[in-house]
């Protein structure tokens, strides 16, 4: 809830905005030659902060005078006074710097705030620049000798910074909670979860009709358990996701992801199993001399095209298992059709290798782990939301979209043919 004195700065600075929006009144200032030169000299930033610094004054100034009217001329309806000034600052380039502020009050000595002064100093700009070069790997430790570029500037100590980066870093994860999903025409998801010290954070992608990759939301918890997973799905579908769209689950084999999507998408979900966990998962049943062979065995089946004949190769490797290592074979057999379900639905082959296995998401949790390596101590809260939010959402703002997204339609076309054959009797009764 925000305190009396901060909703009186807000709306002082939609009234400087509102009253700016109107005005044709110049801001004008003069710097004498040799001072310009010598700020030069010490470098440009330098004269353009001073150049800033009066712009700055002379915008407050000019609030003032709208506010009080002109100095030293008598007003007898004047409601409001001047009150000399005090030591403020603006946000220069993620610092603050120094500068006076001229005080008003009105006639029951009540302090007035001025709208041009709060959008001189807005934390959020601040906020702003500490997010971005934190994602970019500076640290909050060498914050001040890295982005310290002007004398007079204050205010970029590690615990300030932290203090920014915890505010800038919640506010972008709670949009990201709360980001309205249903004008996105979503044809796959990809759900998986990420291991953070004791915490599990669950991540759902999303794959829109024209490629563009999602990021629908997280949640955090102590394992990757089915109930996690379903109060994830639960609030996607409160943000507008229909799970009765007939749509691709992406999923590395976890029983829990898989229990949870059936659990809320029915038989509206087509399961793909990630061909590159099923690959690993096998491979470590055997030992260095026989991996190579299966390796090749699998990955020649996932490679081809026809659904039979790529499913006539696993059951023949799966033989050949049976007699070399028993473990290997069941690891193999388990949801040995889920792997194959690109391949039932004919999704043409660029496509079905950019949907086959869960690089998208295991990309995205790479960025992250680059993100949160400088994080020495995690202390739990919402700590590990907000560093693991923050660089996924900073993984998206360098997303492509993924390769073979032309042949998208195909896919949304085979899935809606899948599911009329299997829910027949439903689309016939909605047909007549």
């Amino acid at each position: 809830m925000k305190k009396p004195y901060q909703i009186q700065k807000q709306r002082a600075l939609q009234a400087f905005r509102k009253q700016s929006a109107v005005s044709q009144a110049p801001i004008q200032f003069a710097l004498p030659l040799p001072e310009v030169v010598r700020l030069a000299q010490q470098g440009l930033m330098t004269l353009a902060l001073a150049a800033f610094t009066q712009v700055a004054q002379h915008t407050m100034n000019w609030e003032v005078d709208s506010l009080v009217g002109p100095k030293n001329q008598a007003h007898a309806d004047r409601q409001f006074l001047r009150w000399g000034s005090e030591p403020g600052y603006c946000v220069v380039g993620g610092q603050k710097v120094p500068l006076q502020r001229p005080r008003v009050r009105d006639t029951r000595q009540r302090e007035v705030p001025l709208g041009s002064y709060e959008l001189l100093q807005r934390a959020s700009l601040m906020e702003e620049a500490v997010w971005h070069k934190i994602m970019h790997g500076l640290t909050m430790r060498r914050y001040s000798e890295v982005v310290r570029e002007l004398e007079q500037a204050y205010g970029i100590e590690k615990s300030t910074v932290s203090e920014h980066f915890v505010e800038a870093s919640r506010q972008r994860v709670e949009q990201l909670m709360q980001r309205p999903l249903g004008d996105y025409a979503l044809c796959a998801v990809l759900i998986d979860g990420t291991p953070f010290a004791d915490q599990q954070l669950i991540v759902s992608i999303g794959i829109t009709l024209q490629g563009q990759k999602v990021l629908l939301g997280l949640r955090q918890g102590a394992t990757e358990n089915a109930t996690v997973v379903k109060h994830l799905l639960q609030d996607l579908r409160s943000r507008g996701v229909d799970f009765e769209v007939p749509r691709l689950y992406l999923l590395d084999g976890g029983k829990a992801l898989h229990t949870a999507v059936k659990q809320m998408a029915g038989q509206s979900a087509f399961i793909q199993r990630c061909q590159i966990h099923k690959l690993r998962n096998v491979i470590e049943h055997l030992v260095p001399d026989h991996q190579t062979f299966v390796r090749l065995k699998m990955n020649s089946a996932y490679a081809t095209s026809d659904y039979q004949t790529a499913k006539r190769s696993l059951h023949l490797l799966l033989r050949e298992l049976m007699d070399l290592n028993p473990s290997a074979a069941h690891s193999l057999e388990e949801g040995l059709e889920e792997t194959l379900t690109l391949h039932r639905l004919r999704v043409p082959s660029t496509l079905r290798k950019s949907l086959s296995s869960t690089n998208i998401i295991e990309s995205a949790f790479s960025v992250v782990d680059t993100v949160c390596r400088n994080v020495k101590n995690w202390r739990g809260g919402d700590q590990y939301l907000r560093w693991v939010g923050s660089g996924l959402l900073w993984a998206e703002s360098r997303w492509n979209r993924i390769h073979g997204y032309k042949e998208l339609p195909i896919l949304v076309k085979e899935l809606e043919l899948a599911l009329v054959k299997a829910m027949p009797l439903k689309y016939a009764t909605v047909a007549s």
